[in-house]
């Protein structure tokens, strides 16, 4: 399968040597390029070919969360993987829960990229090697994450704790299940409690850790 990226980076050197790499590999084909959410937004619009947007989360106009939202809202499948500097769990967290389909530092090599992009187009999520073990660290030395909160769930959390792992919105989650946005924040606090987690980043990474989510 050949995938068509489009390539948005305000940094024309590194948006240069992330295209080389790119069109290096059999079967990836940089298509585009664009140096803020603006101009890629109004390169999508005029064609439907790109299947994978690698997007810098800070660009000029518009914030990773803004860029993210806009296509996801528009471009229901293009996959989106973010490629930042930022290592901030509230920019990964963010990133996800808009709606983006991995989020990957700029440090990572060239097979963990590949792997990535192939990874997401599979319709599967993807956080970066270091990012994921730096997360796991982090719970695992949390004195009061609590492992066997899993058992204190319901059957609607289960299934709202999935969605938020999944990447979906309040609203998202709200109009899957047929239910309001406010009792979906509940349940998303209800889960934070039960688990001791400190907040609903640290919460999709209980998910994964204890199996709940693949």
């Amino acid at each position: 399968m050949l995938i068509n990226v489009l390539l948005a980076e305000d940094h024309n050197l590194v948006r240069n040597g992330i295209k080389s790499l790119l069109d290096s590999e059999p079967n990836i084909n940089v298509i585009g390029e664009a140096a803020n959410g603006t101009q890629a937004v109004q390169f999508l619009q005029k064609t439907n070919e790109v299947n994978l947007i690698v997007a810098d989360y800070n660009m000029p106009g518009m914030t990773g969360g803004e860029l993210i939202t806009q296509l996801r809202l528009n471009f229901k499948d293009l996959k989106i993987i973010i490629l930042s500097m930022s290592d901030q769990e509230k920019h990964v967290f963010e990133s996800i829960s808009c709606g983006a389909n991995g989020y990957l530092l700029k440090n990572v090599s060239k097979d963990e990229l590949i792997f990535a992009i192939k990874h997401v187009m599979t319709g599967e999520k993807y956080i970066c090697s270091e990012l994921s073990l730096r997360m796991f660290d982090k719970l695992s030395n949390h004195a009061a994450i609590n492992l066997d909160g899993i058992n204190d769930f319901t059957k609607r959390e289960l299934e709202v704790l999935k969605l938020i792992a999944s990447g979906l919105t309040n609203n998202e989650i709200a109009e899957k299940l047929f239910t309001s946005r406010r009792t979906v924040e509940g349940h998303r606090q209800s889960l934070i409690d039960k688990t001791k987690v400190p907040n609903s980043a640290a919460l999709i990474m209980f998910a994964f850790r204890t199996g709940i989510i693949n």
